[in-house]
């Protein structure tokens, strides 16, 4: 007997995209918490968590529950995005390009977990940690543009500004993640190495700090441009974009620069590991504010003049 599949809606679509965002950045925060707590070697070996056993042990104490648990969140988060690709094949009409999406996101999960193997077998390597960090931020960019596109209709892309304020927003994505980029040079050279013997990256902390505040700095202006320039264009669905953009990089900020003065407390460290996340979603935002997708619609044929006969109307 044949079993009748039921499409998937729209609307379940974009709530597992929407889901697997929140999943990833979720599970950036928890693996700051495994480093912020000196549990990065937790578990001292991959993808075992010792030798001998592929879960924690009680003469692992709290370190290991703390690192084991993270392990375990990847499998709830490739779980979201395995559901999503099988949420695409199953949604009609098929869509262009959700697909691609939903498997680089699913794709992405074991390639992060991989490098956070890595991570651990090359004890911590800063360079190797923060690579982990930007693997989680590709994820991340990919379940966005998953949930943007599941909510538009199947119609071509149309710009609704002009194409030098397309480039200046395309910019602004690149020193956002230029900033995600840096940042992670400053992590490794600070005091929070995810253990106690886990080496730095041998980059002098206030010299690159500053090199960091620098390109947030740009950033900021870039973000103050595009408000002004979305604006006088009258977008206004894009002007609102970079006004949430220059809000989260304000709060970013103030908290990066509070703890730079306050030597670095591990709680703000853990908040301003959120705030990068929302700093690339909110820049992800602008990029897709300024265009949008309509149907093509078939061109009006001219109106012709009939001349026609009155016919009188009998009982």
């Amino acid at each position: 007997m044949n079993r009748i599949v039921r499409p998937v809606s729209g609307t379940l679509l974009r709530r597992l995209a929407l889901a697997s965002i929140i999943a990833n950045v979720g599970i950036v925060v928890t693996g700051g918490a495994v480093r912020l707590t000196a549990s990065g070697l937790g578990c001292p070996t991959w993808p075992r968590c010792t030798d001998d056993s592929y879960v924690t042990t009680p003469e692992m104490g709290v370190y290991g529950v703390i690192e084991f648990s993270n392990r375990l969140l990847t499998f709830a988060v490739g779980l979201i995005a395995l559901a999503t690709v099988l949420a695409v094949l199953a949604h009609r009409p098929r869509r262009r390009g959700l697909l691609t999406l939903a498997v680089a996101d699913f794709l992405g999960i074991p390639a992060q977990a991989v490098i956070g193997g890595i991570t651990v077998l090359t004890n911590l390597n800063p360079w190797v940690v923060g690579l982990h960090f930007l693997a989680s931020m590709a994820v991340i960019a990919a379940a966005y543009a998953l949930w943007r596109r599941a909510g538009e209709p199947d119609a071509p892309t149309v710009a609704v500004v002009p194409s030098p304020l397309r480039a200046l927003a395309r910019v602004t994505t690149g020193v956002a993640v230029a900033v995600l980029v840096v940042g992670t040079w400053v992590t490794g050279s600070g005091p929070h190495a995810g253990d106690h013997g886990a080496a730095r990256n041998g980059l002098d902390p206030e010299s690159i700090s500053q090199v960091h505040a620098d390109v947030v700095f740009l950033l900021i202006g870039l973000s103050v441009a595009l408000i002004f320039a979305f604006r006088a264009v009258g977008a206004a669905r894009a002007t609102r974009a970079a006004v949430v953009l220059l809000a989260v990089e304000l709060g970013q900020g103030l908290i990066g620069f509070v703890q730079y003065f306050t030597h670095v407390p591990a709680i703000l460290v853990g908040a301003h590991m959120l705030g990068s996340c929302l700093v690339l979603l909110a820049a992800l935002s602008v990029q897709w504010s300024t265009r949008e997708r309509r149907p093509v619609t078939a061109p009006t044929a001219p109106a012709t003049r009939v001349e026609t006969e009155a016919v009188p109307v009998t009982a």
